[in-house]
């Protein structure tokens, strides 16, 4: 290589970082705010088993939701339906991070069902 041709190329990788650093950074953002909906599933999903579980043992409906919210992402709600003697609890919450301020008023649910327990006699 001639150092006349090794002028020219100077600077070229500054060009290209700049050209894909905000790519990169682009792609690890939403990369990151699909994790973040993804944990907040989960945990939607653990509140609302562990918040059918206390009611289906007989715990009085607010501790049903302080327990459904203690596990919930947060901003949830929780909502306590009885049916017979089967107990749904809904777990709603908004989307946070970036796809949050995407999707507006997206949100995330989850529902645990259980029966239950008949008393000891």
């Amino acid at each position: 290589m001639t150092p006349r041709a090794r002028r020219a190329d100077a600077g070229m990788v500054s060009a290209e970082l700049a050209v894909a650093l905000p790519a990169v950074v682009f792609v690890m953002l939403v990369a990151l705010g699909a994790l973040m909906v993804g944990v907040d599933q989960i945990r939607c999903t653990d509140a609302a088993r562990v918040a059918a579980r206390a009611a289906a043992r007989g715990d009085p409906v607010d501790a049903v939701r302080r327990d459904g919210i203690r596990a919930a992402p947060p901003g949830s709600s929780v909502a306590v339906q009885l049916d017979g003697d089967l107990v749904r609890v809904t777990v709603t919450t908004p989307v946070r991070g970036p796809f949050g301020w995407v999707a507006g008023s997206g949100s995330l649910h989850a529902t645990g069902v259980a029966q239950q327990e008949a008393a000891p006699p």
